[in-house]
C-alpha cells in the first residue's frame, strides 16, 4: 500500500471525486489550506487525515508538507482535488515492489489534461510527465509556482494515466487563479534577474533528467521577447494543438493570454524596483 496526499484550498466540488479514485488506500491526508467550505466536512466524511497550514506558496507548502505530514507507509502519491487516479494508473502502480529498497526514489506519472468539453487535450498540454509517486524523505521542491520536483536519487516512469480536469470550477476560475500564479512566476523571474542566475541551453536541449530540462528551458524561455507569441505558435503548429480542434486553439489562447500576464507582471515588479 502507499499514502495519498491531497492539497486543498475550498475544494468542495472536486475533492469527493478525488477521494473516490483512491478510496483504494487506507491512508489518505488531506493536507488544507483553511478551507471555508465544506471540504474539511467532505475530508472527515471520507475518514482522511487532515493538516492545516496557512498557505504561502507551492514549493514551501509542498516542502513543509512532506517533512510534517505522518505518513503510514514509506511511498506517497500526490494529487490535486481536480485530478483523478484512472484505473490505469492504479493497475501500473499495484504492479510495482515499493518497498525502502527500491532501485528508484520517485516515478514520473503522465497527466492527460481535460477541457471544459471533456476531451482530452492529447496534443496542447505542455508537459505531460511530472514526478508524483515517491519516498517523501528523498522529494523536495523549488520555485514559487509551478515547483520543480528535485528528487534525491534515480527515478523512472510507469504507465497509465493521472486524469486532470483544470476547467472543472470553469473559465472565470482558470484565470483566477493564473492570476495569482502569474504574480508568483513574475517574482521568481524578478528574482532570477536580480541574482543574475543564469541558464544553460545546452541543459534545456539535451538533459537526460526531465526536471533538469524543464527547469533550464523555462529559465531561458523567459528571456525571449514576444513570449506570448511564441508560446501560442509552439503549442498550436510544433506541439500540434490544432489536431485537438477549437479546445486545442482555446487552450493554446488561454495559455498564452497567462503568458501575457507574467510579462506585465514582471515589467511592473521591475518598474516599482527602480523607483
Amino acid at each position: 500500500m502507499i499514502s495519498i496526499l491531497i492539497l486543498t484550498k475550498n475544494e468542495q466540488q472536486d475533492l469527493p471525486g478525488c477521494l473516490q479514485s483512491v478510496a483504494w488506500s487506507d491512508d489518505i491526508h488531506v493536507f488544507d489550506s483553511f478551507s471555508d467550505d465544506k471540504t474539511l466536512e467532505i475530508a472527515r466524511k471520507a475518514e482522511a487525515n487532515i493538516t492545516q497550514r496557512v498557505f504561502d506558496n507551492w514549493s514551501a507548502h509542498q516542502n513543509w508538507g512532506l517533512a510534517n505530514i505522518k505518513f503510514k507507509y514509506p511511498w506517497v502519491l500526490y494529487i490535486d482535488a481536480d485530478e483523478r487516479v484512472s484505473d490505469s494508473l492504479l493497475n501500473a502502480i499495484k504492479n510495482l515492489q515499493l518497498d525502502t529498497n527500491s532501485a528508484f526514489v520517485a516515478y514520473e506519472l503522465r497527466r492527460r489534461d481535460f477541457a471544459w468539453s471533456g476531451k482530452w487535450l492529447k496534443y496542447s498540454q505542455m508537459s505531460p510527465f511530472y514526478l508524483r509517486l515517491f519516498r517523501p524523505e528523498k522529494m523536495r521542491y523549488e520555485r514559487l509556482v509551478n515547483p520543480v520536483s528535485l528528487p534525491d536519487g534515480p527515478t523512472s516512469k510507469i504507465e497509465g494515466y493521472l486524469d486532470h480536469y483544470p476547467f472543472s470550477k470553469g473559465f472565470k476560475f482558470w484565470i483566477q487563479r493564473h492570476l495569482s500564479y502569474a504574480d508568483m512566476e513574475a517574482l521568481t523571474r524578478v528574482k532570477d534577474i536580480n541574482n543574475d542566475i543564469s541558464f544553460s541551453l545546452k541543459k534545456a536541449l539535451f538533459s537526460s533528467d526531465f526536471t533538469e530540462k524543464r527547469y533550464h528551458q523555462k529559465g531561458l524561455f523567459y528571456k525571449m521577447p514576444a513570449r506570448p507569441l511564441i508560446k501560442w505558435f509552439y503549442m498550436v503548429i510544433i506541439r500540434k494543438a490544432f489536431l485537438d480542434g477549437s479546445a486545442g486553439f482555446t487552450y493554446a489562447t488561454l495559455q498564452s493570454i497567462y503568458e501575457y500576464f507574467i510579462v506585465l507582471k514582471s515589467k511592473e515588479l521591475l518598474k516599482e524596483k527602480k523607483e
